[in-house]
């Protein structure tokens, strides 16, 4: 498929399978610039309607907890069942440099050769909550080309992971064996939002720490977790070096899908979280349609400024700006009215 293939052309290549078709969508779909992103958003737009049966597993843990082997592990086990899968496997963006290491495929050397399976590193960019900025739009395209099973991993950055819960059906947490005060370190917020806790590396001298791990943290989610959805948070235990516990994890997996399809909570949350990207964008577009309208580059910079000095307040420079761009669009007529300032309409 040569460079100039249009939208529709992709879009067939990636309902049929292909691969290559399906990497360039995402390049596009990621890229900064304007032709690329609109192309790739047509190829989106083309697809959409290919999307949604995907599971969605949304999968965190702080570093070192052995998120890409655990991964690889239930991948596989994924696979063994007929299904096909797709990692999207977010790298941390270094703040210096820019750069991200983008290694997972060399951290998932066994799932990576399986034509079954699609792995997608992209870097973070910075984002909060650990995720790529354009990982939603990637996943439905994974959804589109057949894949069963969306596993976002996530960088595990430990205090905006509500960025990645918030576009799964299920949220995982990777955990270590740990026990007394280092159980105190548990973030009540990731609790809060986890669907299951899984203790790894359950395996060798720390089987036992882990089983003991999982009681407390299972204590701690009787305590924390309310059941607004109703559904009972699970705490488990798994060796991903080993792929031992997968099985439990993936049944506790498909048994909270089968809870939230015969509730109907899939479909609501399903429907919350397209909305909730919705106005994600809409805030996106506004902020860089303020900054790029014309006399705002300064605007801004001579209120940062003043702001700095103390010279003003934010709120008053925020309302200084917000009028100066109001102006730049309507001039001096009134948006609501369309009429001019002062005037009155007949």
């Amino acid at each position: 498929m040569g460079e100039d293939a249009s939208a529709l052309e992709i879009a067939q290549a990636i309902r049929e399978g292909d691969r290559r078709a399906m990497a360039r969508a995402i390049t596009r779909i990621e890229s900064t610039r304007d032709e690329d992103r609109a192309l790739g958003q047509a190829i989106l737009e083309a697809l959409i309607e290919n999307a949604g049966d995907a599971i969605r597993v949304g999968i965190t843990g702080p570093p070192g907890v052995g998120k890409s082997t655990f991964i690889e592990a239930l991948g596989l086990r994924l696979i063994e069942e007929g299904k096909r899968v797709a990692v999207l496997a977010v790298d941390p963006t270094s703040p210096v440099t820019g750069g991200s290491i983008l290694g997972d495929k060399t951290r998932m050397e066994r799932l990576s050769v399986r034509p079954e399976a699609f792995i997608r590193p992209s870097p973070s960019g910075g984002s909060l909550g650990g995720v790529a900025h354009r990982t939603r739009e990637v996943m439905l395209l994974c959804e589109a080309a057949g894949y069963d099973v969306v596993l976002i991993e996530t960088v595990g950055i430990g205090q905006s992971e509500v960025a990645v819960a918030s576009m799964v059906d299920f949220f995982l947490v990777l955990l270590l064996p740990a026990g007394g005060d280092e159980l105190q370190g548990i973030k009540k917020g990731v609790v809060e939002l986890a669907d299951a806790l899984v203790v790894n590396k359950a395996d060798g001298p720390t089987r036992e720490v882990a089983e003991r791990t999982r009681a407390e943290y299972a204590m701690a989610l009787d305590l924390i977790r309310g059941s607004g959805d109703g559904w009972r948070p699970r705490a488990l235990v798994a060796s991903a070096l080993e792929s031992k516990g997968i099985d439990e994890v993936w049944q506790t997996i498909l048994e909270h899908d089968e809870q939230m399809k015969a509730s109907g909570e899939f479909e609501r949350r399903r429907a919350d979280q397209a909305r909730a990207w919705l106005w994600k964008l809409l805030e996106e577009g506004v902020d860089r349609m303020f900054r790029e309208q014309p006399g705002m580059r300064e605007a801004i910079a001579r209120e940062e400024e003043a702001v700095a000095a103390q010279k003003t307040t934010p709120a008053a420079a925020a309302r200084t700006l917000l009028e100066a761009f109001r102006r730049s669009i309507f001039g001096s007529r009134d948006p609501a009215s369309g009429a001019a300032a002062g005037e009155e309409s007949d």
